[in-house]
């Protein structure tokens, strides 16, 4: 069973900053910068940067509404723009860094007025963010994508900190990278590729048993191989079109972690879980019922 997605798309200002902040989110999948809603049909960013192509700097955002609700994405990226400026984000000035929320499914729209409805309430100021149905997005060129997770000293508006990573003190930066942010450790790298010791592997988040020993094989890929989790409740799977291929994303079903990818490639077209060693910690046979 694959989990019910939804995307949005969210324009705050310059898209590094905001896509940085937004893929942080405990639920958030995926997330693509890119250019909506303008006239031109061919943006690149020299275009955009005119101000005259009506594109707004974007971010594509996919996310399971089980682990975070629309409402609370729109929480979060409030805390990130000011609503009450028109073409303006921080030091950036112009038509493309305007603020903006675009619905892709007619059901998020009620989600969304109602939401600004609710702070325009609260609020003597008039807020100026877009609300309407998005009407067209291309992706940015590929320097702009995760561009801050490959430049940490790059410009940003945005404040990350304002992000709470407390439950994620325990993991390294290389965890970190891959169960929350979905990055992919190098093949034959990692700790679990050639080891078959008895035990379960858990979720290095939250120690959910995830595999078994008994399910694990080699098959030479560079990562270790599953032929099933230890049971089907313990994953949920997600289509992934990054990278411009479509794949299934294997998650965790209780923190969310990105674990890896589900192939059909195994032992006489059998499933193959080619799942990342720095997401998974492995407690041996003998420790379990101390565990």
């Amino acid at each position: 069973m694959f989990e019910k997605q939804q995307v949005i798309y969210l324009a705050g200002g310059c898209f590094w900053g905001v896509e940085a902040f937004i893929s942080r989110l405990k639920g958030v999948n995926n997330t693509e910068v890119g250019y909506a809603n303008g006239m031109d049909l061919a943006p690149t960013y020299e275009k955009v940067c005119t101000g005259k192509t009506g594109h707004a700097e974007t971010v594509k955002v996919t996310f399971n509404p089980r682990i975070i609700p629309l409402e609370d994405i729109l929480e979060n990226f409030f805390r990130i723009i000011d609503p009450y400026t028109r073409n303006r984000q921080g030091a950036d000035i112009g038509t493309q860094y305007r603020t903006g929320i675009y619905w892709q499914e007619e059901s998020q729209r009620d989600i969304v007025i109602g939401f600004l409805r609710q702070k325009q309430k609260s609020s003597s100021r008039r807020i100026v963010v877009e609300a309407r149905a998005i009407g067209s997005f291309y992706p940015a060129e590929g320097y702009h994508q995760k561009y801050l997770e490959r430049n940490p000293q790059g410009y940003c508006h945005v404040d990350l900190n304002l992000i709470n990573d407390e439950e994620f003190s325990h993991l390294s930066k290389e965890e970190y990278e891959i169960t929350q942010l979905s990055l992919t450790e190098p093949p034959f790298s990692g700790k679990y590729d050639d080891f078959f010791e008895d035990g379960v592997y858990v979720d290095a988040v939250n120690g959910e048993v995830l595999f078994s020993s008994d399910d694990k094989f080699d098959s030479g890929c560079g990562w270790p191989a599953f032929s099933k989790p230890i049971t089907e409740d313990a994953i949920i799977k997600h289509r992934d079109f990054s990278h411009g291929t479509t794949r299934i994303e294997v998650r965790s079903a209780k923190a969310n972690s990105h674990l890896g990818h589900l192939f059909h490639d195994g032992p006489g077209g059998s499933p193959r879980y080619c799942i990342n060693s720095a997401a998974l910690r492995f407690i041996p046979k003998e420790e379990l019922d101390e565990e």
